[in-house]
């Protein structure tokens, strides 16, 4: 059985993997509605970071990150042609009508920044504990989905197919 830090080293690459394939399949406009099976439209959209990382060998690491709103993501693609892997990336998610937008961190999948959708909040005592469980809802909404979509992934990177499908497209998308 592997202790928690060698798994940990061993593995750790998966997150990035999986920062890097959604943004594939942002820009191939893949349907993730269609790819998690959900009942309701999902969409992702970029936001305005994202940090990709390249290991070069040596102990030593290139770190590219792009910030703004209307932030070209060029500088991105070039690094992925150099053999980065998304770190860090910036997403606006559409579930239904509701938008939320958040960062995932590629190595511990933790979610900062989280923003959901707006609730009615009032001024009355009584109706707190019903503010508290629907934002509790929507947190719990967001977070079905992005786990949902990881298990989507490791489903298909675990694949017999993933060399000669999956990985094969993601490489042609990062060399057009």
């Amino acid at each position: 059985m592997l202790d928690i830090a060698t798994a940990y080293n061993k593995y750790m690459f998966l997150g990035n993997e999986f920062l890097t394939w959604i943004w594939y399949l942002v820009e191939t406009e893949q349907d993730i509605t269609q790819i998690i099976g959900a009942k309701e439209p999902i969409s992702f959209e970029i936001g305005n970071s994202l940090v990709l990382e390249n290991n070069l060998g040596d102990k030593s690491k290139e770190k590219i990150t792009i910030k703004g709103d209307q932030a070209g993501l060029e500088e991105g693609t070039t690094a992925l042609k150099k053999g980065a892997c998304v770190t860090d990336i910036n997403l606006l998610c559409k579930i239904g009508e509701e938008e939320y937008k958040f960062t995932i961190k590629g190595e511990s999948f933790n979610i900062t920044g989280l923003k959901t959708p707006s609730i009615d909040t009032s001024s009355s005592e009584d109706e707190i504990e019903g503010m508290v469980i629907e934002k509790t809802y929507l947190l719990l909404k967001v977070t079905e989905v992005i786990d949902t979509l990881f298990l989507k992934y490791i489903e298909r990177r675990i694949s017999e197919d993933w060399k000669s499908t999956e990985f094969q497209a993601i490489k042609n998308w990062i060399h057009s």
